[in-house]
């Protein structure tokens, strides 16, 4: 499989030690991490087309991608400051 694009500690390469910390001492954050990586690898398949789908499912899955990022992003700030 290719390499897939848009991981954690690739969006956030500052925040990668963080990240680790977070999936295993914050429940939520391990919530939050986790869906984001499944919703990636779906973008992901269906970008490099192993699966199918509607251009408006595309476009739902990467709005949801973009919404638990911008959630895990104010949780890192937060936990940074």
């Amino acid at each position: 499989m290719t390499h897939t694009p848009h991981e954690l500690a690739e969006e956030f390469p500052e925040h990668a030690d963080l990240i680790h910390q977070l999936k295993t001492s914050d429940a939520h954050f391990a919530k939050l991490a986790d869906a984001y990586h499944e919703v990636n690898r779906d973008i992901h398949r269906l970008e490099t087309r192993v699966e199918a789908a509607s251009e408006d499912r595309e476009e739902e899955l990467r709005k949801q991608r973009m919404r638990l990022k911008d959630e895990i992003a104010v949780m890192l700030s937060k936990a940074n400051a």
